[in-house]
């Protein structure tokens, strides 16, 4: 089965496209006022209304309230919300859409556990641990630590660059990839020459 491919951290209608073109499944718009990815309302309603068929919208939320999420979700199109911060799973359900709920990894995180905690997720995204950031730090984790048998689809990101995606999914073979600050010319630019490499180095494995 191919790995498919999420370009997250989308701020423009212009690199959404691009994305597309360069062959990307999924593109991910970020709710999160404190990240510099993060995408207005009205810019985010543009670039899910630009988007062609086939091509799954991704909202981001951390640790963002109810009203806040049906907010957004009232003004802008998603297929799916990604879950990056601290939310239960009872808090993810209740907002009846379809998730995948982010892990930071860390050396002692057990995923075989969140797996069970999270039954109702359609993915675990891992992504790399940081004291300062709760995501985009262009940082790998040790890929080591997944264990083998989860029982979610796994996505991976965390410091994914064109150098290392095709060694990332040999070793973890991952149901989909997971890039942003690897694609990117400056925070939230992205890079149309950088997301073609990264395209082709996945493509590299697919065929």
């Amino acid at each position: 089965m191919r790995v498919r491919v999420k370009i997250c951290g989308i701020t423009r209608v212009q690199d959404a496209l691009k994305a597309v073109q360069s062959g990307a499944d999924a593109i991910g718009l970020v709710f999160y006022s404190a990240s510099p990815r993060n995408v207005s309302l009205p810019v985010a309603a543009d670039i899910a209304q630009a988007l062609p068929p086939y091509v799954s919208k991704v909202g981001l939320f951390v640790n963002a309230s109810k009203v806040e999420i049906e907010r957004v979700l009232s003004a802008v199109h998603l297929d799916i919300i990604q879950f990056h911060g601290d939310e239960s799973p009872q808090f993810c359900d209740q907002i009846n859409m379809p998730y995948y709920k982010a892990i930071r990894v860390k050396d002692d995180t057990n995923l075989l556990q969140y797996a069970q905690l999270y039954q109702n997720a359609k993915a675990l995204l891992l992504d790399t641990y940081s004291d300062t950031a709760m995501g985009g730090t262009g940082q790998v984790f040790n890929w080591d630590l997944i264990p083998a048998g989860l029982e979610k689809p796994v996505i991976l990101a965390g410091g994914l660059t064109a150098e290392n995606v095709r060694l990332a999914i040999e070793k973890v073979r991952p149901y989909a990839v997971d890039v942003s600050g690897g694609v990117e010319q400056d925070k939230g630019i992205k890079d149309a020459q950088k997301m073609a490499a990264f395209m082709q180095e996945v493509n590299q494995i697919r065929s």
